[in-house]
């Protein structure tokens, strides 16, 4: 018996489409807001940031699929358009706007089967869920694996190392700030399910450590048990 090929539903070409539309989108939603912007200032809160996110998302929530079983095509669309509607839309309403957009995308733009559109629309609104993944489709488990485990590791670390300038730290709260993506790690690996996103997790956060002790080795004084003071209503989502 041969083994089915499964022909993909997205070719390099469209997928480069949806990845141009989602950065229209959000330079767009940043340049019609009042003073720049929500929260401009802070770096993850710009288009730049948000695009580079979603694109890091979708990389890892292909692997994540293609290692799991679930169908690849699904989830690297949902990824590319989970967060369209992160900086234009209420933090509380952006999934469910950002499959709103993906819809209309989707519908005119090519020709997609209507299981396809809604199975993505499905993982678009269900990335911001926060009940146990084993409640949501395997195609939106693994899309919501690759969200959280990007905030794990380099970009995670480096981000937070950037918000300390735009807070006027210094470099001797560097290990207390590393160690606030240590503990967001865990909390993030405490909820995936697969052993493909457990992996990954668990090499991010091993790196993690390391640069945390090399910070604790060669910086005199470094206090990372000093009272958290962290500014009001500052998210790093």
């Amino acid at each position: 018996m041969g083994v089915e090929i499964k022909e993909s539903a997205v070719s390099d070409d469209a997928r480069a489409e949806m990845e141009q539309f989602v950065y229209d989108y959000l330079a767009a939603s940043v340049e019609t807001e009042d003073d720049g912007g929500r929260m401009r200032w802070y770096p993850w809160h710009s288009a730049e940031y948000r695009f580079n996110h979603i694109l890091n998302v979708a990389d890892l929530a292909e692997t994540i699929a293609e290692k799991e079983g679930a169908d690849v095509d699904i989830v690297v669309v949902a990824a590319l358009f989970h967060d369209v509607a992160k900086l234009d839309a209420p933090q509380d309403r952006h999934a469910e706007e950002g499959a709103h957009v993906a819809r209309e995308f989707l519908e005119s733009r090519g020709e997609y089967p209507p299981s396809f559109i809604d199975a993505v629309c499905q993982s678009v609104a269900d990335h911001s869920f926060q009940g146990p993944l084993s409640e949501v489709s395997l195609e939106s488990r693994c899309l919501m694996e690759a969200d959280v485990l990007d905030k794990v590791g380099a970009n995670g670390t480096a981000l937070m190392l950037l918000r300390m300038g735009y807070e006027s730290r210094t470099h001797m709260d560097a290990a207390r700030m590393v160690d606030r993506v240590l503990e967001r790690g865990k909390d993030h690996l405490d909820r995936v399910e697969s052993d493909t996103a457990e992996s990954i997790g668990h090499k991010r956060l091993k790196r993690v450590k390391w640069f945390r002790d090399w910070l604790e080795s060669e910086v005199a004084e470094m206090d990372a048990d000093r009272p958290e003071d962290k500014p009001p209503g500052v998210s790093e989502d």
